[in-house]
């Protein structure tokens, strides 16, 4: 098995030649997509996506750049979309203060709508987050504190002791094509010693392509490279972490399962 724990399959990029995309994936083994949303308009043909097709699951929620756009999805939204069955996870949300394209307090109300809809669902939060450790680990400690519920942090490339902090709190962490990347030596150094069982990878496609495919409009297929450069950074073989990582989605979202 190898899975693409979030794509953006219904992007500008993608979703043009989107059945050409899917033909190409499985073609290198990819036998799992998580089509993660971002906007709330983008639900409905993110979901009738997964309806589509077997392979392919779905997320609804809204990205921190997105959260002064979208005042009124709350958590009782976010539930009742998150009863689709093809819906597996919530998000993708969190906090980014590297470009601040929304109020960083209408992200962190949005962040907690997300945590509060994952609680009520059991449904695992995707979370992004970038120049924000300080204010997403204090709010992911404060409100694991108001009850527990699932996550992962996706496109990890924050710093080895927020690595630590998650695992901590019990997350998930998702590598992706930066980690092949020639700077990212911090990342590759943290990659290398996440725990086993708390791995997974992706592409979040279209962005990021791995080596050797920079420069290139990203797509899932392109975990397979992800997946052999990392198996090689950890000393391990391709086909184990391959099982591996799949294993851990589906422990991570038993929904799909």
């Amino acid at each position: 098995m190898l899975i693409d724990s979030h794509c953006h399959l219904n992007y500008k990029g993608l979703v043009e030649e989107q059945p050409a995309v899917l033909a190409r994936a499985r073609a290198r083994g990819v036998t799992g997509m998580l089509n993660i949303a971002t906007r709330e308009r983008e639900w409905d043909a993110i979901i009738a996506t997964a309806e589509r097709e077997p392979d392919v699951w779905a997320s609804v929620g809204i990205h921190p750049h997105e959260a002064d756009a979208h005042p009124d999805v709350d958590t009782a939204r976010l539930v009742a979309v998150a009863a689709h069955p093809r819906v597996i996870g919530i998000g993708e949300t969190g906090l980014d203060y590297y470009y601040d394209h929304s109020d960083r307090a209408r992200q962190q109300a949005s962040f907690r709508a997300h945590i509060a809809a994952s609680r009520m669902t059991g449904l695992p939060l995707i979370i992004h987050t970038r120049d924000a450790e300080a204010d997403t680990a204090a709010i992911l400690t404060e409100e694991m504190e108001q009850g527990v519920f699932p996550a992962l942090i996706h496109c990890f490339t924050a710093s080895a002791e927020f690595a630590a902090k998650a695992l901590e709190l019990g997350l998930f962490i998702s590598i992706s094509g930066i980690v092949t990347f020639k700077n990212a030596t911090a990342l590759q150094a943290t990659a290398a010693t996440l725990p086993a069982d708390r791995l997974l990878i992706e592409t979040d496609a279209p962005f990021l392509a791995p080596v050797p495919h920079r420069g290139k409009t990203g797509e899932p297929a392109f975990v397979a490279d992800t997946a052999a450069f990392l198996a090689k950074l950890r000393g391990e073989d391709v086909a184990d972490l391959m099982e591996r990582t799949a294993h851990n989605f589906f422990r991570l979202f038993g929904k799909a399962a």
